[in-house]
């Protein structure tokens, strides 16, 4: 798995709209991996995201949801959850792949990516995650970036 200090990977996936994205990562950047679209911990997750997704911007960051569901369940979820960021569908663990992450089971676990300069700049392990809060407590770190 990616650690801190570790260069940014090169990524490309298709959001919820079906248009493909390719983040650069030079710019204060949030991924942030989730197990499935419309679990309740994922949408408590997306929500408070999406509730933080004001002040991300006035820091200048860009937050994308990463899961290996594919663009049509990302898009009913981000419509149902009137999320105004991008979904990253990743069927086949490419890009779970690129961070280091494992999609054994068919899915990945719930950790975080904070981004900056091409480079990781910090992780939050799924041990540590509780998606109640997690989006406020990833928000105070890109703050200090």
């Amino acid at each position: 798995m990616l650690d801190a200090g570790d260069a940014a990977p090169d990524i490309e996936a298709q959001n919820q709209d079906g248009e493909t994205v390719t983040p650069t990562f030079a710019e204060p950047t949030v991924v942030y991996f989730y197990p499935r679209d419309g679990t309740p911990g994922c949408q408590l997750e997306a929500r408070q995201f999406q509730d933080e997704l004001p002040q991300f911007r006035d820091l200048g960051a860009t937050v994308y949801g990463v899961s290996t569901d594919d663009v049509d369940s990302h898009r009913e979820f981000a419509d149902e959850e009137a999320l105004d960021f991008d979904l990253l569908a990743d069927p086949g663990g490419e890009v779970a792949a690129a961070f280091g992450l494992d999609t054994e089971g068919g899915y990945v676990e719930r950790i975080t990516f904070v981004l900056a300069d091409g480079a990781v700049q910090a992780v939050v392990d799924a041990d540590d995650v509780n998606p109640d809060g997690h989006a406020a407590a990833v928000r105070e770190q890109v703050a200090t970036l």
